[in-house]
């Protein structure tokens, strides 16, 4: 998907990637093989699922920068490959030059999966004209109140939403947090591998529509 100038593919569960000047991935999981080599990973939590020893490998070269919460950094540190390694909480910011991200909380309110103790994140990415936001593992958090007013005349708000339900926001919920947010585009993930259908992401899309919100299913790459 081409939003401006930065190509936005959907790899499956909650991975992305992103690509303008950099080659950016976030949560690689169950991956296809011959993608391009990664300038930067971003790591939501530690969970096999977004943390994922194997598809990670397959797209780190030397100097790769990984920027993954705490409870993912005995993982990462396995590798053999010479890379730079970053351990962020919610709040943290790192300005990379043209990209721009920001650690932002990520966990459940009434459930025990992701506790907010836990200090796992989601990441706001700004690139060019787009400002993408990665929710990670996540219900509705009050904090999703501070990214209303991301889309703006000459930047592209893009909202990465979990709606597989049971460990994150169901199909309805995450239709809330788009209402919340009010992306100019938002994109469903966090379903199709472990849990949640195409049912969901449909039902999603037509919750997102009825409102008056762009909503767009990918095609896993």
């Amino acid at each position: 998907m081409k939003i401006g100038e930065v190509e936005l593919k959907w790899l499956g569960h909650s991975g992305f990637l992103i690509q303008n000047s950099k080659i950016i991935y976030i949560d690689p999981f169950k991956i296809s093989e011959g993608l391009p080599k990664a300038d930067l990973i971003l790591l939501t939590h530690g969970h096999y699922d977004h943390c994922s020893f194997e598809d990670i490998g397959k797209i780190i070269q030397e100097g790769t920068r990984i920027i993954m919460t705490a409870d993912s950094q005995s993982k990462i540190a396995r590798f053999q490959i010479p890379i730079r390694m970053e351990v962020v909480s919610p709040g943290d910011e790192i300005d990379l030059g043209t990209v721009k991200v920001s650690a932002v909380p990520a966990y459940n309110i009434n459930k025990t999966f992701h506790t907010k103790e836990e200090g796992l994140v989601g990441y706001v990415i700004k690139t060019n004209d787009v400002i993408i936001y990665h929710a990670g593992d996540t219900d509705i958090i009050p904090e999703m109140q501070k990214l209303t007013g991301h889309n703006q005349p000459d930047k592209k708000f893009i909202a990465l939403l979990p709606i597989g339900g049971r460990f994150t926001m169901s199909a309805e919920e995450a239709f809330e947090a788009a209402k919340i947010m009010k992306p100019a585009i938002v994109i469903p993930m966090h379903w199709g591998t472990i849990i949640g259908t195409e049912k969901d992401a449909q039902e999603f899309k037509e919750l997102c529509e009825a409102e008056g919100i762009q909503a767009e299913i990918l095609e896993k790459e």
